[in-house]
């Protein structure tokens, strides 16, 4: 089984236990000394570092938009999920938005400290008069900010 590896594993000390690979993005994420070591000892060991497929990342951004979580995914959020879902591979990460936008395209994903995401649609209410719309923004009809929230 291949593991595509969030920046989040890096971090930690938990045992990737067969292949793995990364993006270049997760690289450039890792300031820190010791999630740089980390990823050394797993580099010297196998991990491959490889850039996602376009038409990978435009089925990411298409169902992040219909999962709601276009507006939080970074970049490297969504190449990561582009990456697991060319290989196919089980995605670990802590992040709750990568993990819901991985539900919805198949991909497995696996935590590292939290538990696991459950999937969820989000809707998007006008902070001033209490009106849903379909993303987020500015009202247009009160103009206060329109927030995300759980459907």
């Amino acid at each position: 089984m291949m593991f595509v590896l969030d920046a989040s594993v890096f971090f930690s000390d938990i045992p990737i236990d067969g292949p793995a690979c990364t993006t270049p993005s997760v690289v450039g994420e890792l300031a820190d000394l010791h999630a740089r070591c980390r990823f050394e000892v797993l580099a010297a060991v196998g991990l491959s570092v490889r850039e996602p497929r376009e038409e990978d990342l435009a089925r990411v951004e298409a169902a992040a938009v219909r999962t709601g979580d276009a507006g939080v995914l970074s970049a490297t959020d969504r190449d990561i999920l582009a990456l697991a879902l060319e290989l196919p591979a089980v995605l670990v990460t802590d992040d709750f938005a990568v993990q819901n936008v991985a539900h919805h395209l198949g991909v497995e994903t696996r935590s590292i400290r939290q538990r696991p995401a459950r999937t969820i649609r989000w809707r998007y209410r006008c902070s001033g008069c209490g009106r849903y719309w379909r993303e987020p923004g500015e009202c247009r009809v009160c103009g206060a900010p329109i927030r995300r929230k759980l459907k």
